[in-house]
């Protein structure tokens, strides 16, 4: 079996222009992401970013890529239109999709799931973030405990407004007495997208090894399957018609 290839694309401006964050992430959460999951030997991983020509997206990028990872927070804005509908014809063809935290406002998530609010509670208080396993036998799953526990995490509470997810993978519990919905899984055309809740710059989620499990999963469930060939458009029919008398 081929090995799978991964796209982590970041935003890569928290890193650089603040000190908290780059003592947490010194060569980037892409790069973070990107070094542990190098471990599994079946996926090949590149990293992109925003400020790279093309943000890093190019046509011979994504043409070459199963799986793509996206982090971004303060820069949406500045993702180019004609990129996002270069990846959402990707995702609609059959590449992967993982939407890392703060992406939930991304244009490309907009995109894929019809949503332009993506209204949500939040707060920044650097509370414990209890993820509930609520589907254990499902493939991103593998491997995990009844829970995952976070000492310090950003709240994301409910009302998560996004349109019902196919799957339910995880739910968060916060100190604070909120829930989230946080592992949601979607098909969109050919291709499979994961929103994964964690993942707060300020804080060392990415470090955590629950959650780069859960990564490696996600990274396997959404990489491109190999199915039946699907043909759209006009058709000539299988068997012998025989055609009715003009009127």
């Amino acid at each position: 079996m081929a090995n799978i290839k991964v796209t982590i694309w970041n935003e890569y401006r928290h890193e650089r222009n603040n000190e908290k964050v780059a003592a947490v992430y010194p060569s980037g959460i892409h790069n973070a992401i990107a070094g542990y999951l190098g471990a599994d030997q079946t996926l090949e991983i590149r990293t992109a970013t925003l400020d790279e020509p093309e943000h890093g997206l190019t046509d011979e990028v994504l043409a070459d890529t199963d799986v793509l990872i996206w982090w971004g927070h303060v820069a949406h804005h500045e993702v180019r239109d004609d990129i996002v509908q270069k990846v959402r014809n990707r995702v609609l063809d059959g590449m992967g999709l993982i939407v890392l935290h703060s992406g939930h406002a991304s244009k490309i998530f907009e995109a894929l799931l019809g949503t332009h609010t993506g209204q949500l509670k939040w707060r920044e208080a650097g509370e414990k973030e209890r993820l509930w396993v609520i589907e254990p036998n499902h493939p991103i799953a593998a491997g995990l405990g009844e829970y995952i526990e976070l000492p310090h995490e950003e709240m994301y509470g409910e009302r998560f407004e996004i349109p019902a997810p196919d799957e339910l993978v995880f739910i968060s519990w916060f100190e604070g007495g909120e829930v989230f919905r946080s592992g949601c899984c979607y098909r969109r055309g050919k291709g499979k997208l994961f929103y994964f809740r964690p993942g707060h710059e300020t804080f060392p989620t990415y470090h955590h090894p629950d959650i780069i499990k859960v990564l490696n999963n996600a990274v396997h469930w959404a990489a491109p399957a190999q199915g039946v060939t699907v043909t759209y458009g006009n058709v000539q029919p299988l068997e012998p018609l025989k055609m009715a008398e003009p009127v």
